[in-house]
């Protein structure tokens, strides 16, 4: 029992404390609740607080807004007031100004009335005036004007052609001037010969018996030196001399040389001929290289190749008209250079093209055409620079010059050819070369006279007066120069003068 009684009162106990543990907890979790519960009431006051502010906050903004736009809104009515006057005002000026045009568009159609009719009236003058002049003139308007145009055509042709004179007659003193300064300069600098030495063909004999020994037994002796030589001897009556002919001016040298040293020796037959031709061959050679090479130095051409150098050498021995072909290349070497060098041009291509410029002639007795065609032929397959070959072939306007230094080069070749006493001229060909001259003149339409003044220098040309005006004997003038230039060769220059002379006779009775 007291088991029972002890497990009772234990059973008890541990129920009240079971009891007493849920009622704790059920009292506790009731706080909890009360604590969530007011937790849950300050944050929703909080909440319904903040709403209540930024509702208020929001109202506030709105009402901001609302006024700026009020005000905004005022100010673009009165903008659009302000606007409104001035376009209001600008269309009162402009229908104003569109008034005052239409009154002066009205004043100008009556004015234009009034024109209208003036005019009308004046043409109505004008044509009665022209009806009048045309029955007093007895001329109609179309003949009236015609003869007008032709009156003014001829006091304009005069005028023109008086004018040209002048600015030719300026331009040419101005040209005369620089160009005599220019080539004088040249010339006195150059300080040349004036006659140049002439290769001659004459062997002088110690005495006449000599001829006998040239000419040896059964003539043997000369024909074994014509052979050798290839020229001709020609033994005459000429005192203690004999004459060595051939086109060849080199061999010509050779010969001349060998029959000297024949001479001089006494011993001539033809083993002895063939021994001397041969030496003076190799002398001749070594002349002409040494020529040739102080041409180039003395010219200041350098790198020239080695037969242009044998070329140059042959002139040594080249004569025209009387002048020696080698010295008159060195001398247009030097003058070119110096007219280059006063203009500016290239002194260098000018004295090379001066030096070269008659090249052809060391050979033109061998190849056919001119000698500035051989010459360029021959300096092109040489290597020499293409304007030089062209100073070379256009030297005497056989092509178009394409470069100052060509024209140079001529003006230097014929400043060399015509100094006095520079060259020579047979009478015969003197005489051919001014009746040519004076024939070419005589060709032209309106010439009536020529006549060739000054040895040739000058052509004077008189002209019919009712066939040639003023501007037509200029022209006719360029013409014939032209024509002179292109048909004849000679030295210097030519001048050509036209003369043009009215001469009005009568009689007092």
């Amino acid at each position: 029992m007291e088991i029972v009684s002890a497990l009772i009162g234990l059973a008890i106990g541990v129920g009240l404390g079971a009891a007493s543990l849920y009622g704790y907890q059920v009292i506790r979790g009731t706080s909890k609740q009360r604590q969530i519960e007011a937790k849950a009431a300050r944050t929703t006051e909080e909440a319904e607080s903040k709403a209540r502010q930024t509702l208020a906050d929001a109202r506030d903004e709105s009402l901001r807004i609302q006024q700026e736009a009020e005000q905004n809104a005022k100010k673009r009515r009165a903008e659009l007031d302000r606007e409104s006057d001035r376009l209001q005002k600008r269309r009162e000026d402009l229908d104003a100004r569109y008034e005052r045009l239409e009154t002066r568009e009205q004043n100008l159609n009556k004015r234009q009335s009034k024109l209208d009719k003036r005019q009308n009236e004046i043409d109505s003058m004008y044509e009665v005036q022209k009806n009048e002049l045309e029955r007093v003139a007895e001329l109609t308007r179309d003949e009236a004007r015609e003869e007008l145009l032709h009156m003014v055509e001829a006091e304009t042709r005069q005028d023109m052609a008086r004018r040209i004179r002048e600015v030719e007659e300026e331009a040419k003193l101005e040209a005369d001037r620089r160009a005599r300064d220019i080539i004088a300069l040249a010339i006195q600098r150059i300080a040349s010969e004036h006659v140049n030495e002439i290769s001659v063909s004459v062997v002088p004999l110690p005495t006449d018996e000599m001829k006998g020994r040239i000419i040896g037994r059964n003539g043997r002796n000369i024909r074994s030196f014509e052979q050798a030589t290839g020229v001709d001897v020609v033994v005459d009556d000429t005192p203690e001399a004999v004459t060595i002919s051939s086109f060849d001016p080199v061999r010509r040298e050779v010969a001349r040389r060998a029959m000297a040293k024949l001479v001089l020796d006494g011993r001539i037959h033809p083993a002895r001929i063939e021994k001397l031709v041969s030496d003076a061959q190799k002398e001749v050679e070594n002349v002409i290289r040494e020529e040739g090479e102080r041409a180039a130095y003395e010219a200041g051409v350098p790198g020239l190749h080695n037969e242009i150098i044998k070329l140059l050498g042959r002139l040594k021995f080249r004569t025209s008209y009387g002048q020696n072909q080698h010295a008159h290349a060195i001398e247009t070497a030097h003058i070119a250079g110096m007219i280059a060098a006063e203009l500016g041009a290239d002194v260098a291509l000018a004295k090379a093209g001066g030096l070269l410029h008659d090249i052809g002639k060391a050979v033109d007795h061998e190849v056919e055409g001119t000698h500035a065609a051989i010459g360029a032929d021959l300096a092109k397959r040489y290597g020499v620079p293409p304007k030089i070959v062209n100073c070379i072939a256009s030297h005497h306007h056989e092509v178009e010059q394409e470069c100052v230094e060509a024209t140079i080069v001529e003006a230097a070749d014929a400043i060399s050819g015509a100094r006095p006493g520079a060259r020579r001229e047979s009478l015969d060909t003197y005489i051919r070369r001014v009746k040519a001259l004076e024939d070419i003149a005589r060709e032209f339409d309106g010439v009536d006279q020529s006549y060739a003044l000054q040895a040739g220098r000058e052509v004077r040309i008189m002209v019919k007066p009712e066939e040639i005006d003023d501007l037509a004997s200029m022209r006719l003038a360029r013409d014939i120069s032209k024509r002179i230039e292109e048909t004849m060769q000679y030295p210097g220059q030519i001048k050509v003068t036209i003369i043009r002379e009215t001469r009005a006779v009568d009689y007092a009775k």
